[in-house]
């Protein structure tokens, strides 16, 4: 049995659609499943990458592409009324149905259909009430957003999963091995399934691969 960590932020549209399509990907395997809340700016900041919405063009872009793969997944998909937000209310709501740092996956589900179907806000305060009366039986006792617990969950999610080598979302972990992207899947999977050519030479041959650019100083 192979267990499998997912990294989210629900900030992230393709984490909404890779939450939907996993269990398509991963059927008839044997594993173990985690989901794990991080805080996307912090990994994008580690490596002074604006993302997609940084960029205007690449901004309208990946709005089109994601409301378009929605569509031809069948994953309803509307953005939300503003993008991108500050997720962290979001992310500390979800950390507090957790001990560990991981939620499950009814929890992930409930934190991403509240910003990815509707197309309402995601921070509008009523709408976040009913997402934590939706989450009652799972929130630890006394816990909510505001609590220190899920505060430090979250940071010490999102500092873990830089140490590792996590740079966006969604993200997957197996055996070591980081799989970044909704378009990852297919690899994955692969991978799950003993494709051979994951024990040849090319998954660790491109670390010592030169760059023809020149270090910046």
């Amino acid at each position: 049995m192979k267990h499998i960590t997912f990294y989210l932020d629900c900030v992230s549209p393709y984490a909404w659609l890779a939450h939907e399509r996993l269990p398509q990907v991963l059927e008839g395997l044997s594993y173990s499943l985690e989901y794990r809340p991080v805080l996307l700016g912090a990994l994008l900041q580690q490596h002074a990458n604006p993302g997609p919405a940084g960029i205007a063009p690449k901004r309208d872009w990946t709005y089109r592409h994601v409301t378009w793969l929605g569509h031809a997944q069948g994953t309803p998909l509307q953005m939300p009324a503003r993008h991108p937000f500050n997720p962290v209310p979001l992310l500390r709501l979800a950390l507090a149905c957790s001990d560990d740092g991981s939620i499950n996956r009814f929890v992930a589900g409930a934190l991403l259909r509240h910003v990815w179907q509707g197309g309402a806000d995601a921070l509008d305060p009523v709408r976040l009430q009913t997402l934590q009366s939706e989450l009652v039986a799972q929130l630890r006792p006394g816990q909510d957003a505001q609590s220190d617990a899920p505060k430090a969950l979250l940071r010490a999610n999102t500092e873990a999963a830089q140490a590792k080598g996590v740079f966006g979302v969604p993200m997957f972990e197996v055996d070591g091995k980081l799989f970044w992207g909704l378009d990852s899947l297919p690899m994955l999977r692969a991978y799950l399934d003993g494709d051979a050519w994951f024990a040849g030479p090319d998954w660790n041959a491109v670390s010592a691969l030169p760059s023809g650019l020149p270090a910046r100083g």
